[in-house]
């Protein structure tokens, strides 16, 4: 029996369908490390008949979720995945490009071709030998960047690295004598913690460690068990609880962190800017002024005022209660 076509191949379809998918593969953002945040929708005649995401810890993946959602309703319909159906035998569970062509699904919509030198175009190359079209490339800048940690261990050996500040109108952090709390309001402070359970790992130096001694954990209702490892960024020994790291650099070592959240310090702050491995800026602004104060920055190595011009993009700009939120991206990431 002929499989009836898709309804829904057509390009406006295919970027809300697509966009839905990146929206689902944030929910696996901070969870599903080693593996990518992937979303999936499968389409037949319109309808969304399954969905998925990467689920805590990788597995299952987005499409087998979605396509065991979907059952017999996947013969002749259309996935949108944001990432490349992985190609390699993993002892964890079958390939997704195999579960793909064995449901009956006819046609593939992809964002992002896999980094992964083990699927690399593969995955894409089985499904059309099998009879599948598959067409790579829609949102493809969206899916990345929902996916920037997955993409750039892969290609830097690198987590992404988001900097977290929160500021007064004149750029403190703190009165002069170190005291911080609070300067945002409880929105912005709910909101920074949502941020903390996306991420897979949080970042402290030496100096926020002994002055605050912070937990840096999630405290919003149902999200305690999303709290990020927790790093010391010192050329001392980090207490219980906590992992050490001499240099910035040295976040290319940490196994299973994909996504890492800086939030402790101006030393800190700084160093990572210094180093230039900072993908992301969320900065929390209060409508607060505190004149003499810490600031929010210590040297980051600017030695030109021109070079400080075209580094970031604004990506985001909200308010949250009383405060505004600024997220910015490094301009190589936009």
């Amino acid at each position: 029996m002929t499989p009836p076509a898709d309804a829904t191949a057509d390009p406006l379809a295919d970027r809300r369908f697509m966009a839905a998918a990146i929206a689902l593969s944030e929910r696996g953002r901070g969870l599903s490390t080693p593996n990518p945040n992937v979303g999936c929708l499968i389409v037949c005649e319109g309808r969304v008949v399954g969905r998925g995401w990467t689920q805590k810890g990788g597995r299952p993946h987005a499409e087998a979720q979605a396509l065991e959602q979907a059952m017999d309703r996947a013969r002749g319909a259309t996935a949108y995945v944001t990432l490349e159906p992985c190609f390699h035998l993993s002892p964890r569970g079958p390939r997704c490009a195999d579960l793909i062509v064995r449901a009956g699904i006819r046609r593939v919509v992809i964002a992002l071709r896999d980094p992964d030198p083990r699927t690399d175009g593969q995955g894409a190359a089985w499904l059309r030998d099998h009879g599948v079209a598959a067409e790579m490339g829609l949102l493809e800048a969206e899916a990345r960047a929902a996916m920037a940690g997955f993409v750039l261990r892969q290609t830097l050996g690198r987590p992404a690295v988001t900097l977290k500040l929160g500021l007064s109108l004149d750029g403190r952090i703190a009165l002069p004598d170190g005291s911080s709390r609070w300067i945002t309001g409880p929105d912005a402070r709910a909101h920074a913690h949502l941020e903390r359970a996306r991420h897979d790992a949080i970042l402290a130096g030496g100096g926020t460690l002994r002055a605050d001694a912070p937990r840096l954990d999630v405290r919003l209702p149902g999200l305690e068990s999303h709290s990020p490892r927790r790093i010391l960024l010192s050329g001392e020994a980090a207490p219980q609880g906590w992992e050490r790291i001499e240099r910035p650099e040295d976040i290319a070592a940490l196994e299973r962190v994909d996504h890492l959240l800086v939030e402790g310090g101006a030393g800190a702050a700084a160093a990572f800017l210094r180093a230039g491995l900072v993908d992301r800026l969320l900065l929390y602004r209060a409508p607060i002024l505190i004149g003499e104060g810490l600031a929010a920055l210590g040297d980051i190595g600017l030695a030109d005022l021109a070079d400080a011009h075209g580094r970031w993009t604004l990506t985001d700009e909200r308010r949250l209660g009383v405060d505004r939120l600024e997220v910015y991206v490094a301009a190589r990431n936009a």
